[in-house]
């Protein structure tokens, strides 16, 4: 259960940052000033949110806070520029959440209102049984269709990792469900090659006249990152804490010891990543994430310096 302080500190952290993303370059004083911060404890908690962000860990899902010449700035993550779209364990797991802390007697007026707009999605009828309603995103059935016909689709792609948006032309072989998303498993023309996309990425889809021939066996489907020629790659030993990386990411496992080598489009991903892991991993070899590694951890640093 969360101690008071750390509610007082989330409730804090909560309040401050929609008033920096809306007053970009806002003064440190000012800013102590408004939400009774110490400069200190302001510090403290931009770097806690500078370690915040999505699984993946990469550019499109990580906000960025940063201080220069006494103004802060925040990056929101590419997450939070549109609309959040709750798997049915994500809606039941923060709803339970929120009731835990409500029963606690720390649950301030916006949580209990909160709770009360989750609980009409998730358990409309709270007198019959749980029922949960959460709708398929977007071009589930253009896709879908596509398969069946084996028709050509265009789409606009938001990667994971890089967050750019690129146009690609795919033949779609499958359409799935895994881990609570969506993923179309296709050839994608313009790198010659299978590839997984995840559904809510795809920012637009459309169908051509196109045919193409499926292949008769194709693999099956599954959720995994395909390395490309450009990846940055980094080798880490992690200790037993952290163990459970080789399971949530898609890594080379080198060894029963906890040797992973990690692949991503950006050093910073691997680089946030060890931060967040901290004594409990070590990066083995890969000098692009060493030196994003000592960036970050000089970035840190120079924050409190200026204390």
């Amino acid at each position: 259960m969360s101690s008071p302080k750390t509610a007082r500190r989330l409730t804090r952290i909560l309040s401050m940052l929609p008033y920096v993303i809306s007053h970009q370059g806002v003064n440190v004083d000012d800013l102590c000033d408004r939400f009774g911060y110490k400069r200190s404890e302001l510090i403290a908690d931009l770097n806690l949110v500078f370690l915040t962000g999505l699984p993946g860990y990469g550019p499109g899902d990580l906000i960025d806070a940063t201080v220069e010449d006494d103004e802060v700035f925040v990056d929101t993550a590419d997450y939070f520029s549109r609309p959040l779209r709750l798997t049915p364990a994500e809606a039941l797991a923060l709803l339970a959440s929120g009731m835990a802390l409500s029963s606690a007697g720390q649950a301030p007026p916006a949580l209990e209102r909160a709770i009360a707009k989750l609980t009409r999605v998730v358990a409309p009828e709270a007198e019959g049984g749980l029922v949960v309603d959460l709708r398929e995103p977007p071009f589930v059935d253009l896709l879908r269709d596509a398969v069946t016909s084996a028709t050509v689709v265009d789409i606009e792609y938001t990667a994971l990792n890089s967050g750019r948006t690129t146009r690609r032309s795919v033949e779609p072989w499958s359409v799935f469900s895994a881990n609570g998303n969506w993923y179309l498993s296709a050839f994608c023309r313009n790198v010659d090659a299978e590839r997984v996309f995840r559904v809510d990425r795809i920012r637009a889809a459309e169908t051509t006249d196109e045919p193409f021939t499926p292949p008769e066996s194709p693999p099956p489907p599954e959720v995994r990152y395909t390395p490309g020629e450009e990846d940055v790659r980094a080798t880490i030993r992690l200790g037993p804490a952290a163990h459970w990386v080789a399971e949530y990411y898609p890594v080379e496992v080198l060894d029963d010891d906890g040797l992973i080598r990690f692949s991503s489009s950006d050093p910073a991903v691997a680089a946030r990543l060890l931060l967040r892991l901290g004594a409990d991993a070590e990066l083995v070899e890969g000098p692009e994430v060493a030196e994003r590694l000592a960036e970050f951890r000089s970035r840190i640093q120079a924050r409190y310096r200026t204390d």
